[in-house]
């Protein structure tokens, strides 16, 4: 079994991620975050809050709807523009975009041309089989918005979280009295009709952003350009992401979206090759010139010092919440001395502890046991409770979620209210007073 079948079995095993609607055979791309998995989720959201919202006074933040005015998408190019020619293997059914799948694809190739390219060099699907007739592909996940079917109007799910942030960037830069440069934050979900999907969560329908708008004026783009890819990166290493398996590529002409001028990604090897998980852009004034078209509003800016009259141009950070997830399970992910450990930063880890009684049918201990949880948990400590078999039993299970510390009342604890620590790495263990416990496991 290869590491991406352990960590999909782990993954619905204990909790993290589970196959969505799967009473009824599960459904394509769609997953469920179970406990484990919205422990970690809730952790990723407040760190990256905390580090780009909260300890920035030149960042405000905002959640927007995830259905907009259809005018939203049409200013931002994605009705238009966000639309792939695809192909389909005949026999397996795959689909495949086909600028991705053939290197004779130009830009701009429509569906007949690819056609042509592909019966002219008798191209095959990666199976060998026949491919079929190219066509567009829109991303853009439509829905109906009424209250009557016959009057019912088309609209689309959010294709990226960042539109919100522009067409509510005057209102904010008021209401919040900024000044260029500075940055509206947004953590949210997002919806495109993917080609392909997979691996696992890796590439879903449905997804969570999080993403970081920086205004500016076009003079400063590549400051805040290399700002964002800096400490962007030095973040994913602080959730402790091993920096030797991460890198930024610069995304070919083929790749980039129809907004960007520039696209770094942030990359993780994995098992199975380099994959991005995150996307530093510099999406130039393409932004706030469209919508200030469609909409008939001026978004230009005047630099008070200088005078000087621009539309603001945008640097742009976006991270797949779920995918970050992704990477620190792999990771994470290690297997030694017959054991399964997730080596999670303990920042990060869904349980900052747990707390065992030695024996549960034992009342004293079990009581004694119940007060240093209850107490952990009422200092802010994420606690597991675990009285399950044996002791051996509940360390290896703790290690394979990723609980960072284990601790057992014992016989001892009743004489001396000292308890037994076990670190999730080393395995090494050792004798604990509980009034400092809280102030041990919060490092």
């Amino acid at each position: 079994m290869d590491t991406l079948q352990k960590i999909t079995a782990l993954c619905k095993r204990r909790g993290f991620v589970f196959p969505s609607s799967e009473i009824y055979g599960g459904w394509e791309a769609a997953y469920d975050f179970g406990s484990l998995g919205v422990e970690v989720l809730n952790k990723l959201r407040r760190l990256w809050w905390s580090e780009f919202v909260r300890k920035r006074s030149d960042v405000a933040g905002l959640d927007g709807a995830i259905i907009s005015h259809p005018r939203v998408w049409e200013a931002s190019g994605h009705t238009e523009l966000f639309a792939d020619v695809m192909v389909e293997d005949t026999v397996t059914n795959r689909r495949y975009r086909a600028d991705h799948l053939i290197d004779l694809i130009e830009d701009g190739m429509k569906p007949e041309e690819v056609d042509e390219v592909i019966k002219k060099n008798n191209i095959k699907s990666p199976d060998g089989y026949p491919l079929s007739k190219a066509r567009y592909f829109n991303q853009l996940v439509e829905v109906q918005v009424g209250t009557l079917e016959d009057s019912k109007s088309k609209a689309y799910l959010r294709g990226e979280t960042c539109q919100p942030i522009f067409y509510n960037y005057a209102l904010v830069k008021d209401s919040m009295r900024m000044k260029i440069p500075f940055g509206i934050a947004q953590i949210g979900k997002a919806f495109r009709n993917e080609i392909k999907v997979g691996p696992f969560f890796f590439r879903t329908r449905e997804f969570e952003q999080m993403e970081l708008e920086m205004f500016i004026s076009p003079k400063d783009s590549q400051k805040y350009f290399d700002e964002l890819k800096s400490i962007s990166k030095l973040w994913v290493e602080s959730l402790g992401v091993n920096p030797e398996k991460l890198r930024f590529r610069e995304q070919s002409p083929k790749e980039k979206a129809h907004y960007n001028k520039i696209a770094h990604d942030l990359e993780y090897e994995f098992p199975y090759g380099w994959k991005e998980f995150q996307g530093i852009h510099y999406r130039t004034d393409w932004d706030l010139k469209r919508h200030g078209e469609y909409s008939n509003t001026d978004f230009t800016y005047t630099d008070e010092e200088t005078g000087e009259k621009f539309i603001p141009h945008i640097a742009e950070y976006s991270i797949g919440l779920s995918r970050l997830l992704y990477v620190l399970l792999f990771d994470a992910y290690t297997e030694e001395e017959g054991r399964v450990v997730l080596k999670l930063d303990p920042k990060v880890a869904p349980y900052d502890a747990a707390v065992f009684p030695l024996v549960k049918n034992k009342e004293d201990l079990v009581v004694k046991a119940r007060d240093v949880y209850q107490n952990l948990i009422n200092t802010g400590l994420n606690v597991a409770w675990d009285d399950r078999g044996n002791i051996g039993k509940r360390y290896y299970s703790q290690d394979e979620i990723g609980t960072p510390k284990c601790i057992t009342i014992d016989y001892d604890t009743l004489k001396d209210d000292t308890v037994t620590v076990r670190d999730r790495d080393t395995m090494k263990q050792e004798r604990v007073k509980i009034s400092d416990l809280s102030r041990m496991v919060k490092l």
